[in-house]
């Protein structure tokens, strides 16, 4: 059975002002090493669950109806004009 979760980490400063809490990024170097492709140490795997770079991120507003599972259309995460 195929599954996933969402691991939660320590907000970076771009997230910080919006939760208390961001989901962990892997960076893509690491993809293999992650998903079990390749050998990987527990302790570097664990290394991996940290905030992900501030200065690799950006932020924006983007429609309020992104917020519900109804909505599914791309243009959702489009940046607002303020």
């Amino acid at each position: 059975m195929r599954s996933c979760t969402i691991i939660t980490t320590t907000p970076n400063e771009v997230c910080a002002p919006i939760h208390d809490r961001m989901p962990v990024i892997v960076a893509p170097e690491n993809y293999e090493k992650w998903l079990g492709e390749e050998p990987a140490d527990p302790v570097r795997l664990l290394m991996m669950l940290k905030p992900f770079p501030a200065e690799k991120m950006m932020c924006y507003p983007v429609d309020p109806r992104v917020g519900n599972v109804k909505n599914d259309e791309a243009s959702l995460v489009e940046q607002l004009i303020a």
